[in-house]
């Protein structure tokens, strides 16, 4: 049987993938004029995890 997700459930991922790619935009953008090391290493972190994050919403959407 295939998977298959409902308008509604493919409306919110959209609307996930859509927050994630603003994260991502955002830390990214704010890594860059950062200039505490602590902060640029979480800032980091945050950007890996928001690009896993984008990966797998596109995932459940192919």
């Amino acid at each position: 049987m295939p998977k298959t997700t409902g308008v509604h459930e493919t409306l919110e991922l959209h609307e996930l993938l859509t927050f994630k790619n603003l994260c991502l935009t955002k830390s990214t953008a704010m890594n860059a004029l950062a200039q505490d090391d602590e902060l640029k290493q979480l800032l980091t972190q945050t950007t890996q995890m928001d690009r896993q994050s984008i990966q797998t919403l596109q995932g459940f959407l192919s």
